[in-house]
């Protein structure tokens, strides 16, 4: 079974949203199973193609590359796999917009440490599965009744970031 593309469309909007509001996914280098840590992307509504991440210039984020993130939402209401390129961001000013407290604390030097790696993920298809089945989806899964139809209507692969 094929998801629509308006519920495609709809579970994109959900996920730019729980991502928004969950501090953290996991990242890795692809092929590099390894480096797989969390991390907290910084995201700016404007620019849905990529989102950005502060590192450290030893981490294993500085060899840049192919990259692929993994995702769970807030309550378990949204996963999602998704993969893109991991480039040297060098706008000052993107950088002053997502600088914090909360990015400050794993800096010694401030702004201006130079340990600082800013890095930009192009971003390229996505996995997208909400967690939210429904009330009468739930109902069925206790009864032990087939729910692989409704929960198909609930993913969308290769969808485009």
């Amino acid at each position: 079974m094929r998801t629509s593309p308006g519920k495609a469309d709809e579970l994109k909007t959900e996920f730019w949203k729980a991502l928004d509001s969950s501090p953290f996914l996991f990242l890795q280098l692809d092929g590099r199973p390894g480096t797989a840590v969390p991390m907290s992307p910084q995201l700016d509504k404007d620019a849905n193609s990529s989102i950005w991440f502060f590192t450290h210039t030893h981490s294993d984020f500085a060899a840049l590359g192919n990259a692929t993130a993994t995702f769970q939402g807030k309550g378990h209401n949204m996963y999602a796999r998704f993969n893109g390129a991991l480039t040297r961001e060098t706008s000052r000013a993107r950088f002053d917009q997502f600088w914090n407290n909360f990015v400050e604390a794993w800096y010694d030097g401030g702004k201006d440490d130079p340990d600082i790696l800013f890095l930009r993920m192009d971003l390229g298809d996505a996995e997208i599965w909400s967690g939210d089945l429904g009330l009468l989806t739930t109902a069925k899964m206790a009864l032990g009744m087939t729910v692989i139809d409704e929960a198909e209507k609930e993913h969308v692969d290769n969808v485009p970031l």
